[in-house]
């Protein structure tokens, strides 16, 4: 696929634009189908999801703490306006890892956002495409990447990468995001397990169980080879043993709740539906994820083989302690992502926000840290780049914005956050990103 990229508009302005466009319509009773406040946001999109979409998305691990922490993180930095600055005018764009933003954020990866909406990973991109802003492709998607570059129409992505068991599978990942044209490898760190995600856990739900998320794999040859060998070795097991192999299948039928994942696991798997329910395979490719979805194995060895299987930018995602920051540069990863993956890993784990100060005073000035975790408004953006972020990755609420309003929710909340930021700039008196500095804040 080329990598020609439409050029990005800039989002100066941004603020009193998307001012205009709600207040005009407001004159008129017509009040924003997506709340520009956040916590009215997060209310109106759980209203619209079901249990288990609800779950997943909003979910964090154990008791929540974590999540929690990363918004008391921000509470306990305050901007210092500054008055009389005559800044009429302000330039929000930035590159990062030669992909050029306009303005510094991205949509972070969320995995089996299928689970809100059909298409969902066409529509984020659809969103981020038309706010112009770059998006990281979830290795657990509902689409496959080659499609997701599609939708995205010239705008940059990057590719996020979970580290599988199968190393061949790995490099087909990497090949096929290098070949749909992404600009950066983003290397999740922090899920080789699966955390205890009590939400989810209560409800029984895991969505790549019934083949929701498992998209970039179905989609992906090396992988399909192997859901072919499971399949023969099964076969000839149950042969020598005189069992006819479709009896799982039928007992699974048989079953009320088997019978609805046995729908979506037909209903997700590559082909028409009515096939795949008389198939084993779309039960023996989620099966085959299960088996080897994500390496507990993962190490620096692993991260060292990255120079010799791709030409793209490394990122690893998932770095809270400095020393791992540290390491990773030395390594020479190219960016690092501080992130406690939204609070859904680890309960009690550091936030995001205190890890990025202790990350860039470790690193330097230089090296390039982006951040997400914790991230809801264009004035916690603020924050987060005042202290020392590149970017930020912003998560959960596109995900609200779609499950509101499809592929416009999406552009809709990335455009009150970076109006938010734009306005923040304005009445501070920082024209460009490099004039967020620290001497604009202050500890609560």
């Amino acid at each position: 696929m080329s990598t020609h990229q439409t050029p990005l508009p800039s989002a100066a302005g941004r603020g009193r634009a998307r001012q205009d466009a709600i207040y005009r319509p407001g004159a008129l009773g017509v009040t924003p189908t997506v709340p520009t406040d956040m916590a009215r946001l997060e209310s109106r999109a759980q209203s619209v999801m079901s249990r288990r979409a609800w779950a997943y998305i909003a979910g964090g691990a154990g008791s929540g703490a974590t999540m929690r922490a990363n918004r008391a993180a921000f509470d306990r930095w305050q901007v210092v306006p500054r008055m009389l600055h005559a800044t009429t005018e302000r330039d929000l764009r930035t590159t990062v890892l030669g992909t050029e933003l306009a303005a510094p954020l991205l949509l972070a990866p969320v995995g089996a956002a299928g689970l809100v909406a059909q298409d969902a990973d066409l529509h984020i991109a659809e969103g981020a495409h038309a706010s112009g802003i770059p998006y990281v492709f979830s290795c657990q998607g509902c689409s496959p990447m080659e499609a997701t570059a599609r939708a995205m129409a010239g705008t940059p992505f990057w590719y996020q990468l979970y580290w599988s068991t199968d190393e061949q599978l790995v490099d087909s990942m990497i090949g096929r995001a290098e070949a749909a044209g992404a600009q950066a490898l983003v290397v999740t760190l922090d899920t080789t397990m699966l955390g205890w995600r009590t939400q989810d856990l209560d409800l029984g739900s895991l969505p790549f169980a019934r083949g929701e998320g498992i998209a970039q794999y179905t989609s992906d040859p090396r992988f399909m080879q192997l859901v072919r060998e499971r399949l023969g070795a099964g076969a000839r097991a149950a042969q020598s043993l005189g069992i006819d192999p479709r009896r799982p299948l039928r007992a699974a039928r048989a079953a009320k709740g088997g019978v609805g994942t046995l729908l979506s696991m037909s209903r997700t798997h590559p082909g028409g539906v009515r096939d795949n329910l008389r198939s084993p395979e779309p039960r023996a490719a989620v099966e085959t994820f299960l088996d080897i979805y994500s390496n507990p194995g993962l190490s620096w060895e692993h991260i060292a083989t990255l120079r010799e299987r791709t030409s793209l930018p490394v990122v690893l995602k998932g770095v809270l302690h400095e020393d791992d920051a540290r390491r990773a540069f030395d390594a020479g990863v190219d960016a690092v992502v501080v992130s406690n993956h939204g609070g859904r890993q680890v309960d009690r784990s550091i936030a995001a926000l205190d890890a990025l100060v202790r990350v860039r005073q470790a690193v330097g000035p230089d090296p390039t840290v982006l951040m997400d975790s914790g991230v809801r408004s264009g004035a916690d953006l603020f924050v987060a780049l005042a202290l020392g972020a590149d970017a930020c990755l912003l998560g959960r609420p596109h995900v609200y914005g779609l499950a509101l309003d499809g592929a416009a929710g999406v552009s809709a909340v990335i455009d009150n956050v970076l109006g938010e930021l734009d306005l923040t700039m304005g009445l501070v008196g920082a024209a460009s990103i490099a004039d967020i500095t620290r001497d604009l804040l202050v500890q609560a």
